[in-house]
């Protein structure tokens, strides 16, 4: 059963994460007085990259075509250790929500590398940028899973999603796990880059973190690259959800519902996020982040105190 359940989760994953990115545009589009691109468009933007050639400079090594690829596979390996709602993952053990958060930093550190290799100036901005950024944002979310271990007395994501439910948000952890959960947003936000710490639409090189690092990658290779971010969106926004949408009925079908359900009110969320705020000035930047570690850390000390 769990097996069973494990697979669903990472074939929900790879087939539904792109549609989040759609449910941010199309909520954008809503508060902007437009309709909006269709439902399928990220779909049909990656299919038509894949159907590219990509164009590589002469300076670049084979780091730069592996990086999409390494930075591909540690997203999707983290979907393996990814829990859904109250659905268990695939693969699980103590300690395994460190493994989750080294895995996306390796993912991180192949984007960066791949960057740095082209020797664009541009592109080494923006790889400072996201590795300064990522530096202050890691803490908070190890932080905030510290803080939910603590609460739960597990060491693994399945048995503390497990051990989350709906008793415990009318307890006396309550105010600790929504500490938790509101650095977790941060981190969400921020490692996804969108607002109010980086703007994913603009394309002024000077302001921007993520896509900056990003811009000399074409065809199948930017295809994987944008897949992976929505797998990312998806993996952060799971846990999350299962941390404020604690649904324990029994029944894989109304859990899997529910996680699913939770992400498309996450990304509802966020494009509300984005419409309803400006970007944060580059230097305001670590402040927000540094919040988010706060944050975890008074949740931390509610929880051992």
């Amino acid at each position: 059963m769990v097996a069973f359940s494990g697979l669903i989760q990472i074939l929900l994953a790879l087939v539904l994460a792109p549609l989040l990115m759609s449910v941010i545009h199309r909520t954008k589009a809503r508060f902007a007085g437009r309709r909006g691109q269709p439902w399928l468009q990220p779909y049909r933007e990656l299919g038509k990259l894949l159907r590219k050639s990509a164009v590589y400079s002469r300076t670049t090594s084979p780091l730069f075509y592996a990086g999409p690829v390494f930075g591909g596979a540690a997203i999707v390996l983290a979907l393996v250790f990814l829990p859904l709602a109250g659905a268990p993952a695939l693969i699980s053990f103590p300690g395994d929500f460190v493994f989750v958060a080294y895995l996306l930093g390796l993912a991180r550190f192949c984007t960066v590398l791949a960057a740095l290799d082209t020797g664009s100036s541009f592109e080494g901005m923006g790889a400072s940028r996201e590795v300064c950024f990522s530096a202050l944002a890691e803490p908070a979310l190890l932080l905030a899973f510290t803080a939910i271990a603590a609460l739960t007395h597990q060491l693994s994501l399945s048995e503390m999603m497990d051990r989350l439910g709906h008793s415990v948000l009318l307890s006396a952890a309550a105010p600790a796990l929504l500490l938790s959960a509101a650095a977790l947003m941060i981190v969400f936000l921020a490692e996804n880059a969108r607002i109010p710490v980086d703007d994913p639409t603009t394309h002024l090189e000077l302001t921007m973190i993520h896509e900056v690092m990003v811009l000399d990658h074409s065809g199948p290779d930017f295809a994987l690259i944008q897949y992976a971010a929505s797998l990312k969106l998806w993996i952060l926004g799971s846990l999350l959800v299962g941390v404020l949408m604690p649904v324990r009925s029994g029944s894989l079908l109304v859990e899997f519902a529910a996680g699913v359900l939770g992400l498309v009110l996450l990304a509802v969320v966020t494009g509300c996020i984005e419409s309803g705020m400006a970007r944060l000035r580059l230097v305001r930047v670590p402040q927000f982040l540094i919040a988010a570690s706060v944050l975890a850390t008074l949740a931390l000390v509610l929880v051992v105190r």
